[in-house]
């Protein structure tokens, strides 16, 4: 038989197993993994190296406006930066501005992607305004593939909706299989607690962190949970910072609820420390909810390995430090730390973190699998499409070189940010080649694939 390519010779990894095998690739999907004896218009020999499922990022910001600001990454560059770091899907988030229909919100984004994102990509939508009449457009939302929606319980008068609208929105998910994505922080203390460093005169960066404490997180992590247990749902908390917010999921877990949550690289490799840096410096790290205190990290290194945390993505929301040309960057808040837009790059450097964490024992390399691709696949109507290597699923493929290190520096990363949150860190493993659907997206090391490959993807609604 011939096929369009073949991976020859690599350890394949999954979310369950790891073996020695060929994976052949026929019209854009998986044909058959083992050993192959047919022909193929392209052949790369992978002994030596792993080969993994393209990974899935269900948390990026791509061509984001707020607080004064625009991420730096749109589609093509986010995507771009994405692709070369071993990720094949993201899952980015349609805003929805107050007064606006979910539709106008969704239609601005598919403008703001189309023919414009290197991988595939499906949206979030962001809740902002839920009268009555916005139940309807939300089923049709999840008819047409959008299954998923996110509220805030922070970000006071811009973002955050209260109890009866999440309890509502919850509500509404039972009769339509939608998801709710929980940003879980209690806005209303936060406020009260930035209006008082401000009024003593702490300017600084570290007092976001100082003002946003893990027990706001948890607090409201904990009320979400009770929202969702009443209306007899599931729920998903993105971002999970710390390990307080990360005990009550396990405790509602522990308890048989359908709880769900992600954290995030920066959760578990930088810590408020680095808000001490030199400066202005301590404005890289400025995101929401905050990077925690020593020690923290620790505690979500092990809810991963226990399954308290079924996923990583990463808040890719790449604020520059710098104007830029045509916007501001994170100076706007260099007199007041509450108008630092909050958010850093992440999508590029997330599959080398975690791999990384293989090579150091902290996870196993079907534990790496399964969280960066076939958790959020399942978890997020894409699963058997994506998620997987087994026949006909997608061919998005990556190729580890486990033994050629690498390291982030902004010289080398893909992203148009002017700064790397991970500088100068090395991680034991490089990614070698990347394949989305069987076209080429990265070739040893090197990005060579088409900023307008990547297609809209309609998700399923929730079988969990």
């Amino acid at each position: 038989m011939s096929y369009d390519l073949i991976v020859k010779n690599g350890t394949v990894v999954s979310a369950s197993d790891t073996f020695v095998a060929d994976v052949a690739v026929a019209q854009g999907r998986v044909a058959a993994v083992g050993r192959i004896t047919g022909e193929a218009k392209t052949v790369v020999d992978a002994k030596g190296k792993v080969v993994v499922p393209g990974g899935i990022d269900v948390h990026t910001h791509f061509d984001m406006p707020f607080m004064g600001a625009t991420t730096i990454d749109d589609f093509t560059s986010g995507s771009t930066a994405a692709a070369c770091g071993g990720t094949t899907t993201v899952v980015d988030f349609a805003i929805q501005k107050k007064g606006e229909t979910f539709r106008h919100a969704l239609d601005d984004w598919h403008t703001r992607a189309d023919g414009r994102c290197a991988v595939d990509y499906g949206f979030h939508m962001i809740v902002v305004d839920f009268p009555d009449k916005a139940e309807k457009e939300m089923d049709k939302l999840v008819d047409e593939g959008v299954s998923s929606f996110k509220l805030f319980m922070a970000y006071p008068g811009i973002f955050m909706s209260d109890d009866s609208t999440i309890f509502r929105a919850l509500m509404r998910t039972k009769e339509n299989g939608g998801t709710i994505c929980m940003h879980a922080e209690n806005g209303s203390v936060i406020d009260v607690l930035v209006k008082k460093a401000l009024a003593e005169g702490k300017i600084s960066p570290e007092w976001h962190a100082l003002t946003r404490p893990m027990t706001a997180e948890a607090e409201a992590t904990h009320r979400a949970i009770a929202l969702a247990e009443i209306a007899g749902v599931p729920i998903y908390f993105v971002h999970l910072s710390a390990g307080d917010a990360m005990e009550e999921v396990r405790a509602a877990r522990a308890r048989g609820l359908p709880v769900f949550a992600e954290t995030c690289p920066q959760y578990l490799y930088l810590s408020h420390a680095d808000y001490r840096r030199p400066g202005f410096e301590g404005a890289k790290f400025v995101m929401s909810p905050p990077l925690r205190p020593e020690g923290n990290s620790e505690r979500l290194w092990r809810g991963l390995v226990r399954n308290d945390l079924q996923v990583v993505s990463t808040d890719h929301c790449s604020f520059c430090m710098k104007a830029g040309t045509n916007q501001p960057g994170k100076e706007l808040g260099k007199k007041d730390f509450s108008k630092i837009p909050n958010g850093a790059p992440g999508v590029e450097y997330r599959m080398l973190l975690l791999w990384d964490a293989v090579q150091k024992g902290r996870i196993t390399e079907n534990r790496f699998v399964e969280i960066t691709s076939t958790s959020p696949a399942k978890l997020f109507g894409l699963y058997p499409r994506k998620g997987h290597l087994n026949p006909g699923a997608d061919a998005d493929i990556v190729v580890i070189d486990p033994n050629k290190p690498h390291t982030f520096s902004l010289k080398n990363h893909h992203s148009a940010a002017d700064y790397n949150p991970y500088e100068g860190v090395t991680t034991k493993g490089s990614i070698r080649d990347v394949f989305s659907r069987g076209t080429a997206l990265v070739s040893d090391g090197k990005w060579v694939g088409s900023p307008r490959h990547g297609k809209f993807l309609k998700r399923t609604p929730r079988t969990f």
